[in-house]
């Protein structure tokens, strides 16, 4: 059974900054995309920045500037770097990965619990 696993999340003062962690376990296979999202109370489940196989990232108007992912291929892992925090940055975070496949199979997706990003004074 794969499971991700995230860590990281934490309070932070405005203009700090944190790095998260998420790592998978079981038989994962080799994964397309990964990426983060966030959710903060009240709101949609919005991206935060995603990245490809071949290194391609993706950022979310919000966080460019501000974060930086990267990922670990042979350990099944992806990081996201956040400097600069501010209190509306305030969500759980969720890691997500991706297996792409050809039509007409659909993509399969995994994602992990979610860790607390708390920005406040």
């Amino acid at each position: 059974q794969v499971q991700l696993v995230e860590s990281g999340g934490g309070l932070v003062q405005p203009g700090g900054s944190l790095r998260l962690s998420c790592a998978a376990s079981g038989s994962i296979g080799s994964i397309d995309v990964m990426g983060w999202y966030r959710q903060a109370p009240g709101k949609e489940r919005e991206l935060v920045a995603t990245i490809s196989s071949g290194s391609s990232t993706n950022y979310a108007d919000s966080m460019k500037g501000r974060s930086t992912i990267s990922r670990d291929a042979d350990k099944n892992a992806v990081y996201l770097q956040m400097n600069d925090l501010k209190p509306e940055d305030t969500a759980v975070y969720y890691c997500k990965m991706q297996k792409i496949r050809a039509p007409p199979f659909k993509a399969v997706s995994y994602w992990g619990q979610g860790t607390q990003v708390t920005v406040s004074s």
